[in-house]
């Protein structure tokens, strides 16, 4: 313990007591406090100094008669010990002082001081601002030095390093200033960062010997001479730092040593490294976690390597591609054939690396072949013949496909990711047109057209888009065909003809059948042959619908050109080979034999049809032609019995009028008018809008005139809508609005048909004008106004115009307003009237849509399975029948015939019906107990229908049923919380809350 004599103590008290006698005879003199404080203040001293001058600026200032300049001297005192003390109080005082001083020395020191005082608080954008205040002219060499250090500091800090160079540059050219060294270390990294490594590292050499950078400084030198390209240099470097130990960035270094060991190819070297520094890392890159899974698969430790690589992955670039490669032969390795296969999957939908995507798309098909999957395994083998047709696993790959291709891709998610892309890379670029092309074709299945339209339109202005432009010039021609463009069609599928390319129905006989119709409707019927002759020319060759309807078409051609020879003998082979046209072609033939004036054999062809083709659609027009063939020999006697049969033939409604028009001109011309006029009255009276009714009204004033009842006719005119003496207004009315018809002078025309209508709303051209009025309105594209007009024409059907009418009605009931109640009504109208086929095919499938939009299954069935067995329906027809008899017979519970049919869809192309045929199948498995087949098809759902969400999250919510069912309460927990969690659709949301609040009670009661 340490003792003090009293002696010294004594001394102490007596040398404290004279001084604070001192600074009190100083304190009562303020010319000598300010004297006392200007000494202190000289002599740096800011902390004495302050209480004098403080005393000062308090009271003497106010108290006394203290000259200007003195006043000026205290407060500069006053405010510049206070900031160097670090004062708060100072601050406002500066700022103040350096508004209202013109001191211009003392302002530039305060403004110095206070840059000090900022800096010291760190407050780096204030002390910027005070320091661009001062001159240099009132500071010392030191400050001047000090000032420039800070600065750049305060620049470097709120990097504006611009700024910040020079300074630093300045000061590290004095070896003897005291910010020397830190000059150099902020100055090394300056150079850093603008890649002038050479200088970067003599500065960095300077600072690396200071106590406070030897630890900080290794780990960028070590950077800087890896940049510099000195790579040895780096590695002998970073290794001497590390053995150092204590160095700041050790794991850095550690990192950036394996690396460069990595790249030497010295895995065992480099392993313990980038071990360390993973182990060490909070989080850490993906190239360094490849570096170190690499020298764990190279040390054969696959575990690691497997843990490793699994965790590489998203990105789609080389790494990914790499580090699944690898990981699947470590899998491979460990005989674990199940995730080697989903490594292979993540490898080979990458395309950094060409061969690498060639193994493992083979592989992927191989094992997935090996493990069952069969439908995965025919769709990456198929996509690997495709891709890969010269591989030396071709061979391979052809005998292990047993099916046919699926498409699995989820093109509606994949192509929304690539829209939400920030920024396109090349590679994401290149892969739009494939996503544009597989979402259009899921559209068209979907019967979107005009979505799918857009993106084909897209597809054809995309850079990269060489692979998939014979495509969508083939779809653009299918969907122009379909919507009535024929001059757009021939113009798309003869620029797919000039490079074309198969894909599925994308395929040059395709093509040339669809250009084939497309000159039919134009009746360009040479042009039209060529085609169909392209596709096939002979019968007995042809092989499917298409060849077969080729063949018939041909032959109506040649028909058409007046080549009969050649027709004939194309109708004779169609009937020796006994097809369904077979009827179709003897009506042909008969048709030729009148032309050429054989009534005989004609009449003959037209007995057999009725004979041997009982069931054919054409037995009403038979019949017909039977009697117009006998009327035009004068055999009227003949022409009756068919006629009559017609009358009361079912299915024939549209061919009523026809034939009660001519019972009554054979009656007529058999003198037998009371009968003939019976026919012509029920024709007026049931059919008074259509055009036979008004041809015949010539017939029927001549016998009433004949018989001298004149005014009876009168009667029956008037009866019937016919009111005889406005008759000569009303076509006065009707022709003078026809001629600015016939003008084009469509606003002249639509004015004159409009009041017609208003004039004589029943009038004998009401239908006419009807008609006239909604074509007009639809080719100014004003579809909604087109459709009242087109409604009234079909509304008197049966008439020339009410199978057209109904038809545009139906389309725009259906397309433009989604009224599918009103747009089923005029379909069937259509059905039951169409003469012409195609109107009636189109009127089936219109008709089917609406009832599958409004659920209405037990209705739709019927007409489905009428649709069924209609010559030339495409896939999408098979595929919208077969679904509703397969749901309709679902809703019945008779589940062994709807399985059947669900299953039979799923070859017909990848559309929400037949994801939700998918998931049926898993349902119908469900409800008869078949549970783990039930939990393999809803994955297969979720697997190859990602693009149509609902379907996916019902195959999920089914899984999490199948779990509670299994009492797999784990599974189904999470199975729900999931989709409770994470599912946009809100129904289904709900719903799968609802059954997670289910299994926790069932789980609880369980525990």
């Amino acid at each position: 313990m340490k003792t003090f004599s009293i002696s010294l103590i004594i001394g102490f008290t007596a040398f404290f007591s004279i001084a604070n006698a001192q600074e009190t005879l100083v304190l009562n003199d303020p010319d000598a406090a300010v004297k006392q404080a200007r000494l202190l203040y000289q002599q740096e001293k800011y902390s004495l100094a302050f209480p004098y001058i403080k005393h000062v600026f308090q009271t003497g200032i106010a108290e006394t008669n203290m000259p200007q300049q003195q006043r000026e001297e205290v407060q500069f005192l006053y405010i510049s010990c206070g900031l160097q003390m670090g004062l708060t109080e100072m601050e406002k005082l500066a700022e103040d002082y350096l508004k209202t001083s013109n001191h211009p020395s003392y302002k530039q020191l305060i403004a110095y001081y206070l840059g000090e005082y900022y800096y010291q608080k760190k407050d780096y954008v204030n002390a910027t601002a005070s320091f661009a205040q001062v001159g240099i002219a009132n500071l010392s060499n030191r400050q001047i030095a000090n000032m420039k250090f800070h600065q750049a500091y305060s620049f470097f800090v709120q990097q504006d390093f611009e700024k910040a160079r020079p300074l630093f540059n300045a000061i590290r050219q004095l070896p003897k200033d005291p910010n020397y060294i830190d000059a150099n270390y902020y100055y090394g990294f300056l150079a850093f960062s603008n890649k002038e490594y050479s200088q970067a590292i003599e500065c960095l050499l300077i600072a690396e010997s200071h106590p406070d950078y030897q630890h900080v400084i290794p780990f960028y030198l070590t950077e800087l001479y890896y940049f510099s390209g000195d790579r040895d240099k780096a590695l002998t470097y970073g290794e001497s730092a590390i053995k150092k130990n204590g160095q700041y960035y050790d794991l850095q270094l550690k990192q950036l040593v394996g690396h460069l060991l990595f790249q030497k190819r010295e895995f065992s070297r480099a392993l313990p490294y980038l071990e360390a520094y993973a182990a060490g890392a909070e989080k850490i890159r993906r190239e360094d976690l490849y570096e170190l899974s690499y020298c764990y698969y190279e040390a054969k430790n696959w575990n690691k390597a497997i843990q490793g690589f699994k965790q590489i992955g998203g990105a789609k670039d080389s790494l990914e591609q790499n580090s699944m490669y690898l990981l699947a032969d470590a899998y491979l390795k460990m005989n674990d054939l199940q995730n080697a296969r989903n490594a292979f999957q993540f490898c080979a939908a990458n395309n950094s690396n060409l061969f690498q995507k060639e193994v493992s798309l083979f592989h992927y098909a191989k094992i997935s072949y090996e493990l069952g999957y069969f439908d995965i395994a025919v769709s990456s083998f198929q996509q690997f013949i495709n891709q890969f047709p010269g591989s030396g696993y071709v061979n391979e790959s052809r005998e292990l496909l047993v099916s046919t291709l699926a498409n699995t891709s989820n093109y509606k998610d994949a192509l929304q990711l690539y829209e939400s892309l920030p920024n396109k890379t090349a590679s994401a670029t290149a892969l739009l047109p494939r996503l544009l092309y597989g979402r259009a074709v899921e559209l068209m299945n979907d019967q979107r057209a005009s979505e799918a339209e857009g993106l084909l339109d897209r597809l054809m202005n995309a850079a990269n888009n060489s692979t998939f432009l014979p495509y969508a010039l083939f779809w653009k021609g299918e969907l122009s065909y379909r919507s009535g463009k024929m001059d757009d069609a021939i113009n798309y599928l003869q620029q797919y003809l000039k490079a074309p390319q198969k894909n599925g129905e994308v395929n040059p006989t395709n093509a040339r059948y669809n250009l084939g119709y497309a000159f039919l409707k134009k009746e360009q019927y040479k042009l039209a042959k060529e085609q169909f002759e392209w596709v096939n020319k002979n019968p007995f060759t042809a092989q499917n619908h298409i060849d077969r309807d080729a063949v018939i078409r041909a032959a109506d051609c040649s028909f058409m050109l007046k080549e009969n020879k050649q027709a004939l003998q194309l109708y004779d082979q169609i009937i020796q080979l006994n097809w369904s046209a077979a009827d179709y072609a003897t009506y042909q033939k008969a048709i030729i034999a009148g032309a050429g004036n054989n009534q005989t054999l004609k009449l003959e062809l037209l007995q057999n049809l009725l004979q041997l083709y009982p069931g054919s659609s054409l037995t009403g027009q038979t019949r017909l032609e039977i009697a117009n063939t006998y009327i035009a020999d004068e055999a009227f006697e003949k022409a009756i019995d068919p006629l009559i049969t017609l009358t009361s033939q079912p299915g024939a409604g549209a061919l009523y009028p026809q034939a009660y028009q001519k019972l009554g001109i054979a009656y007529f011309n058999l003198n037998r008018n009371e009968a003939a006029l019976e026919q012509f009255k029920q024709l007026i009276s049931k059919y008074p809008n259509s055009s036979e009714a008004e041809a015949s009204v010539e017939y029927v004033r001549n016998i009433f005139v004949e018989q001298q009842k004149p005014q009876e006719y009168i009667s029956f005119m008037e009866a019937n809508g016919k009111e005889l003496s406005t008759m000569e207004a009303d076509s006065v009315t009707y022709k003078s609005a026809m001629i600015r018809f016939e003008m084009k002078d469509n606003a002249g025309a639509e004015s004159g048909f409009k009041t017609y209508i208003q004039n004589f709303p029943k009038g004998k051209y009401a239908v006419e004008a009807n008609y006239f009025l909604a074509e007009i309105n639809l080719l100014q594209k004003k579809n909604r106004e087109a459709l009242a007009f087109y409604v009234a024409v079909a509304q008197e059907a049966p008439n020339k115009y009410a199978e057209r009418s109904a038809l545009q009605a139906g389309r725009i009931y259906y397309f433009d307003l989604q009224d599918y109640n009103n747009a089923a009504g005029y379909y069937s109208i259509v059905k039951n009237i169409a003469l012409q086929q195609e109107n009636k095919l189109e009127a089936m499938r219109g008709l089917l849509r609406c009832q599958f939009k409004t659920q209405q299954f037990a209705q739709a069935a019927p007409n489905a399975a009428e649709l069924l067995l209609q010559k030339g329906i495409a896939n999408d027809d098979r595929l919208m029948a077969g679904f509703v008899i397969a749901k309709n017979d679902f809703n019945d519970k008779k589940y062994p015939s709807a399985l059947a049919g669900f299953q039979n869809l799923l070859s017909l192309g990848k559309s929400e019906i037949t994801a939700e045929s998918q998931f049926r199948i898993a349902e119908i498995q469900f409800l008869t107990g078949k549970l783990d087949e039930s939990e393999k098809t809803c994955f297969e759902v979720i697997k190859k229908y990602g693009s149509y969400t609902y379907w996916v999250t019902k195959s999920y919510l089914l899984a999490g049923d199948i779990y509670f069912t299994q009492k797999d309460f784990f599974n189904a927990e999470a199975t729900f919380k999931s989709i409770a969690e994470n599912s946009v659709i809100p129904e289904l949301k709900t719903e799968a809350a609802t059954k997670l609040n289910t299994v926790l009670t069932e789980k609880s009661k369980n525990n």
